[in-house]
C-alpha cells in the first residue's frame, strides 16, 4: 500500500515534459544527505486508483507526464499504478519513475515506464545536474533504458 505525502507540477524532474510529480512516503532507502527525510516516514494520504483518477481527472489536460517520486518499497505497486495511468489515458500520458535503488527490481517490467531515474543520493557525487553523479535517468526505448542524464546539466554559454 502506497502512500504519498503531496503532489506539485514541475518541470525539471523529466526533462521535455510537464510532470505531475506525486512524493511517496516510507522511503527504505535512508540516503544521507536526503532532501525529503520527512518522506522517509509511513505517512500520507493512500496512493491507489480512486486518488490517482481523481489527480488524472484533475491535471490530466494540463501535464504530460506523471512521476512516481519513490516507492521503493513496492515496487510491484508503482508499476501497477502507472500501468492504470497508461490504460486510463490511452497512452496520452507518459509515466517515470525516481527510484533510489541501483538496480531496476528485477520484478518488474522496465516497459511498463517512459523515464526511470536509478540510483541512490550521494552527496559526495552530487544530484543528476552533477558531472560526477552516481545516479541515473533513462528514457525507455523500445524495451530499453537509453541513458539521458546529460539532459540535466545545463550548458554553459
Amino acid at each position: 500500500m502506497l502512500r504519498f505525502h503531496n503532489y506539485d507540477i514541475v518541470f525539471q524532474e523529466v526533462p521535455g515534459e510537464v510532470t505531475l510529480a506525486i512524493n511517496i512516503t516510507n522511503c527504505p532507502n535512508g540516503c544521507k544527505g536526503c532532501h525529503s527525510t520527512h518522506l522517509q516516514k509511513d505517512t500520507g494520504e493512500l496512493l491507489d486508483e480512486t486518488t490517482l483518477t481523481a489527480l488524472l481527472d484533475k491535471y490530466g489536460e494540463t501535464i504530460t507526464c506523471i512521476c512516481f517520486m519513490g516507492g521503493d518499497r513496492e515496487p510491484k505497486e508503482v508499476e501497477r499504478l502507472s500501468l492504470l495511468v497508461r490504460q486510463a489515458t490511452n497512452g496520452r500520458l507518459k509515466c517515470a519513475w525516481y527510484s533510489g535503488k541501483a538496480e531496476f527490481p528485477h520484478e518488474c517490467s522496465v516497459q511498463s515506464f517512459d523515464y526511470v531515474k536509478l540510483g541512490p543520493y550521494r552527496e559526495q557525487f552530487g544530484g543528476l545536474d552533477s558531472p560526477t553523479t552516481n545516479q541515473r535517468f533513462y528514457r525507455v526505448e523500445n524495451g530499453e533504458m537509453v541513458d539521458i542524464t546529460f539532459r540535466f546539466r545545463a550548458k554553459k554559454l
